[in-house]
């Protein structure tokens, strides 16, 4: 009698993984609804458009010092740990943000920095975390699970929202981010146990560095890190400012702005589903390739063409960004040494995302200085540039030595 082949069991009916998958989502949930939920704030007159930037800024500067100090902790400590005591951090902040609404804008900046921290800290030791509880063969599947979810959760909340928002003042909505926060930090499963404490206790700036060196061991890892950085910091940054004026002053409507932001979803959403599955032979070009795919947007900006042209280029971008981010992240827990994959991905974060907000405070200057034509079509040049240049780097073909 011959064995028939059993089947491997779908990740989505792991139990730790579904606590996995609803700990990252409620930080997810959280963290995008910190800035809309002040918003409503700002619109109640509990907090004014200059407080709001104040509160944002902080969080934002909380989030860029806790990643690298996230990414050696979780090395060096259990990553289901630094997972707690950040969501702990952010949950119990969250609150002291609403006592502080219409009170003190010093308050709330100092909790948003808390909130912000505990955030930073929780994404490199989710990534690490992901690797320890999920086999390799199906994190990219996982990875994927994950990236439908933040997706998801980004088209439906300000819907609901903005629904509570009916029924509950702002002050209840942020006490609510704690709450959320409370589940990002208690229901994640335990991951691997913790590494051995070293005989004489290294600095943490070594630590970091070790991480640093761990990263240039892949030079695909440079090479996409270099281009992912490139694309968010100019293309990214030159949409979220470019797109609401080309809304106003080329179409006369707000409904473009909504429907192209809309649409960038729905494409990520659409990436998330087929990234799945999908294994191209040469996964890390065809990555690089969706990466490229964000330059569409700005060069639809740029041009004078009809608004669903300028939907669709966001759909494009949208399937693009996820059909890279979820290969990339699950490269990069595969080939990143286990005990200094935090601290890479700490690197990962903090480069990427965390020159975002540099991009958008060079921007708007740089259109005033040289017009959006011109920043739009720079732009929209390095988004297909710089993912071309990493691919002449040869081990990016499948982001692996």
């Amino acid at each position: 009698m011959t064995a028939t082949a059993t089947a491997p069991r779908s990740i989505l009916l792991e139990a730790g993984f579904l606590r996995l998958w609803t700990g990252t989502t409620a930080s997810g949930l959280a963290t995008w609804a910190l800035p809309f939920v002040l918003g409503l704030a700002v619109l109640d007159r509990g907090l004014t458009a200059g407080g709001l930037g104040i509160v944002l800024a902080t969080r934002t500067v909380g989030f860029l010092l806790a990643v690298p100090v996230g990414g050696v902790l979780a090395d060096r400590h259990s990553r289901r740990a630094v997972v707690l005591w950040a969501g702990l951090a952010a949950a119990l902040a969250s609150p002291v943000i609403a006592f502080g609404l219409g009170r003190s804008v010093l308050l709330m900046a100092l909790a948003a920095a808390v909130v912000g921290a505990g955030q930073g800290a929780c994404r490199p030791a989710f990534q690490a975390l992901t690797a320890e509880v999920v086999d390799p063969d199906r994190r990219q599947q996982a990875n994927a699970a994950m990236a439908l979810a933040v997706r998801v959760t980004t088209l439906t909340a300000p819907g609901l929202t903005a629904l509570l928002a009916t029924v509950l003042d702002p002050g209840a909505l942020l006490v609510g981010t704690g709450l959320v926060w409370l589940v990002a930090a208690l229901v994640p499963p335990a991951g691997a146990a913790a590494p051995a404490a070293p005989v004489a206790r290294v600095p943490f700036t070594r630590e970091f560095a070790d991480g640093v060196r761990e990263a240039r061991r892949h030079p695909w890892f440079l090479a996409g890190l270099g281009a992912l950085t490139a694309v968010i910091a100019t293309g990214y940054s030159a949409t979220g400012v470019a797109l609401p004026l080309v809304s106003r002053d080329r179409y006369d409507t707000e409904f473009v702005l909504a429907a192209a932001l809309t649409a960038y979803t729905a494409g990520a959403l659409i990436g998330a589903v087929v990234v799945a599955r999908w294994r191209p032979r040469a996964q890390g070009w065809a990555a690089l390739a969706a990466l490229a795919c964000y330059g569409f947007a700005p060069l639809a900006l740029l041009l004078p063409v009809h608004w669903v042209v300028v939907v669709a280029a966001y759909v494009v971008a949208g399937l693009g960004i996820e059909l890279f981010n979820v290969p990339w992240f699950t490269a990069t827990q595969r080939e990143v040494a286990p005990d200094k994959l935090a601290r890479v991905s700490s690197l990962d974060f903090l480069l990427s995302y965390g020159l975002a907000p540099v991009g958008l405070a060079l921007i708007a200057p740089a259109i005033d200085a040289f017009g959006v034509t011109a920043v739009l079509g720079a732009c929209a040049a390095v988004c297909f540039l710089a993912p071309a240049a990493a691919a002449l780097v040869p081990s990016t073909r499948r982001f692996a030595a």
